[in-house]
């Protein structure tokens, strides 16, 4: 089939070559010309494991091209995925300015009577494909046909191409039954996942998911703070509620809360939804402050166990807002490090892939330096925060660790290393909802 994506962002790319992987015939449309030099070299504007190797592959077979004309994709396309941006505005609710200019343009463009598909692969509140219609019938003077089909993407960074072609669940919000169709034989490998449902129930699904997913991640972490005061393992108590099925263990890993493009500005988006319609949204209020204020745990430990941080060399590892990406958007790094520096500290920081994206908000300065490797990063300092679950972090002997360190100070905000052996290796061992853990430490300090 003939699939034409807008904006090549996260989103956009993987959908196009994972669409492209599966046989259909892509073209990509962009403005932004450094993109698209680099795609149409093989290589990605974003750091996703598989990505690149996929690109070149579809590129060769020329099942997928890049194009910054809206009337050459549209001409070369059936079905229109609209994957923009939905960024968050000042008062929660989504920016849906990309989503409108890009169905204006097709509406404006879309040769005389013909026929498209126009898909939401945007997050969006419930509604906007009513809204967007409306501007298709405002701006439509070529008298084509459209229909609008809700296909929210369920991608988790790091993980997006096995994500895009194993689905948990493809779901498809339609109208008619043409469109149905397409859709069906659009992803006809996944035949057995699709889920049919209305428009507006497609566009509640996503952001109930990932509030819902928000929503366990703020409760454990709520729990493991209780875990610290009473001597109880958060990590036991986890894989005791994950036994039932009813639960399940994914997402109750206890940590310095979530961030990223998703889980905070979608929370908020549908706090905002919720309050437009009269619906109580206490619930998720208090799961989006609770994860505000969590990223300042590690900052508090930090002051308590070395007092005072002015001019005290600190050390982060991981500043992505999760493994196996370069994204820092909405990443407790950006928090951490700024509260870090207004007391006074002296950063050293690492990541294996987001240090390009993190020197964009903070260059490199007499107080402000990026390690070339993690080693390098904690040559004498006082303190080691690790921020973000880096496999390679694990793999590093606890005791070379403790060497490089001036003080062996590790506040693990992600609980990657074992407790015992980083108490048997005299290191000053701060996670997450350890509470014998923190105990131990307390009667030797």
């Amino acid at each position: 089939m003939r699939v034409g994506i807008i904006g090549t962002g996260y989103v956009g790319i993987v959908s196009g070559v994972c669409f492209a992987e599966m046989g259909h015939q892509v073209v990509c449309f962009d403005v932004d010309q450094k993109k698209l030099a680099l795609y149409r070299q093989g290589k990605s504007a974003i750091y996703e494991p598989g990505l690149e190797e996929l690109l070149t592959k579809n590129l060769a077979a020329k099942r997928i091209r890049f194009t910054d004309v809206i009337t050459e994709m549209l001409h070369d396309s059936d079905i229109i995925f609209i994957c923009v941006g939905t960024p968050p505005l000042p008062d929660g609710s989504a920016d849906l300015s990309q989503v409108e200019t890009a169905v204006r343009e097709i509406a404006e463009n879309t040769p005389h009577g013909a026929y498209k598909i126009i898909v939401e692969k945007s997050t969006v509140p419930v509604g906007t494909h009513k809204r967007l219609k409306n501007i298709t019938r405002l701006y439509n003077k070529s008298q084509a046909k459209f229909d609008f089909v809700v296909n929210s993407e369920f991608l988790k960074e790091g993980d997006a191409i096995h994500d895009f072609m194993h689905p948990d669940r493809v779901v498809i919000g339609v109208e008619t039954d043409e469109a149905k169709n397409l859709m069906i034989q659009l992803y006809e490998p996944f035949k057995d996942k699709i889920l049919v449902t209305d428009p507006s129930s497609a566009e509640i699904i996503k952001y109930a998911s990932n509030s819902f997913l928000a929503t366990k991640i703020s409760f454990i972490n709520m729990v493991a703070d209780l875990c610290e005061k009473t001597g109880a393992d958060v990590s036991l108590v986890a894989e005791g509620m994950g036994l039932d099925k009813r639960i399940g263990r994914a997402f109750l890993n206890a940590g310095i809360g979530y961030g990223g493009s998703c889980f905070p500005k979608d929370v908020k988006a549908f706090i905002h939804v919720m309050e437009q319609h009269g619906v109580e949204a206490s619930i998720l209020e208090a799961v989006d402050t609770f994860n505000t204020k969590r990223f300042h745990r590690m900052v508090e430990i930090l002051k308590e166990e070395i007092w005072i941080l002015k001019n005290k060399h600190i050390a982060m590892w991981g500043l992505a807002f999760k493994p196996n990406t370069d994204d820092i958007r909405e990443a407790p790094a950006i928090k951490i490090a700024q509260e870090l520096l207004d007391a006074g500290v002296i950063l050293h920081l690492y990541d294996p892939a987001a240090m390009e994206n993190f020197q964009k908000l903070f260059p490199p300065s007499d107080r402000v330096h990026y390690a070339l490797t993690p080693l390098e990063a904690i040559q004498d300092v006082e303190g080691l925060l690790l921020v973000t679950e880096w496999a390679e972090f694990k793999k590093i002997p606890l005791k070379t660790i403790y060497e490089k360190m001036k003080l062996p100070v590790v506040i693990d905000g992600r609980n990657l290393f074992p407790a015992e052996e980083m108490i048997k290796h005299n290191f000053r061992y701060f996670p997450v909802g350890k509470g014998k853990v923190l105990d131990r430490m307390n009667e030797t300090k």
